[in-house]
């Protein structure tokens, strides 16, 4: 597929959700390159001063409360409020370095639909995933291409950017929906959600090689265990449903860009053989 073309430089939105998260917040948004056109922070009802640390780190910083919990649910809301062209979604708690965000925007200005981030690509890596961690990611990462055709190398990073046009594919349930407590994809399920959902609607995927560091402070939200079930149980769900078509005009192609090798079901130019 072609590079993005268009008259005007594409916009570039980045949404954080964000739950007590005052200590770091301000190095994420002190952080961010030039050329972002929007920040959206989603609070999960923070008990701490985290609206008004990143408000005094970023004065047009649009402030939003999402209607029900988990980080899924704040993505969602953060993602239905961006007016950019490009979405950018990046955790508040300092382990993605918001300097690699021009890397993202460039994945999506050379082609592709959805710049996916990755630890283990070269130039990729971290100080922070545990040996438990690690092989949990293995697993549910080999057990998604080898369902879905895909070829995942990080499927459960959750710092990627995508052409707004692939919020479709996406197909999340409405972020302001009360009427339930919570809908499948408010926890940090949602990643794997997303990831699935792009691949199955034949986007134009890019791994983007990333560095994760250990959170700056405070403890992280995540429960390997419990968040590890979910991530299954949805690869489970998102199997049992029926192929999300490409949106018209887009080609079937996805092409995984960082990697050195070709993986099952692809032909080794990247080109994926018939989703299922």
């Amino acid at each position: 597929m072609p590079p993005y073309r268009s008259n005007r430089r594409p916009t570039v939105s980045v949404v954080v959700p964000a739950r007590n998260e005052e200590k770091n917040i301000p190095f994420v948004l002190d952080g961010l390159p030039e050329g972002i056109d929007e920040v959206i922070l989603v609070d999960g009802n923070s008990k701490d001063g985290t609206i008004e640390a990143a408000r005094r780190a970023r004065p047009d910083i649009v402030v939003l409360q999402q209607s029900r919990k988990g980080k899924g649910n704040a993505l969602a809301a953060g993602f239905a409020a961006a007016t950019g062209d490009y979405i950018v979604m990046i955790d508040a708690d300092g382990s993605m370095d918001p300097g690699e965000i021009p890397a993202f925007v460039k994945a999506l200005d050379d082609g592709a639909h959805y710049a996916k981030g990755t630890r283990f690509a070269l130039g990729g890596g971290s100080d922070d995933i545990s040996l438990l961690r690690d092989v949990g990611n293995k697993f549910l990462n080999g057990t998604t291409n080898l369902l879905f055709r895909t070829g995942y190398s990080d499927l459960c990073y959750g710092y990627n950017a995508f052409r707004r046009e692939c919020l479709l594919a996406f197909a999340l349930p409405n972020p302001h929906d009360t009427s339930v407590d919570t809908h499948w994809g408010d926890g940090f399920e949602i990643e794997t959600m997303i990831n699935v959902r792009v691949a199955k609607a034949k986007k134009l995927i890019q791994e983007v090689p990333s560095f994760e560091h250990p959170r700056r402070s405070g403890e992280s939200n995540l429960r390997t265990f419990r968040d590890g079930t979910r991530v299954l149980m949805t690869i489970l769900r998102e199997r049992a449903t029926r192929v999300r078509p490409a949106l018209p005009g887009h080609a079937g192609v996805v092409d995984f860009g960082a990697r050195t090798h070709a993986h099952q079901g692809f032909d080794g130019r990247g080109q994926q053989s018939e989703a299922v």
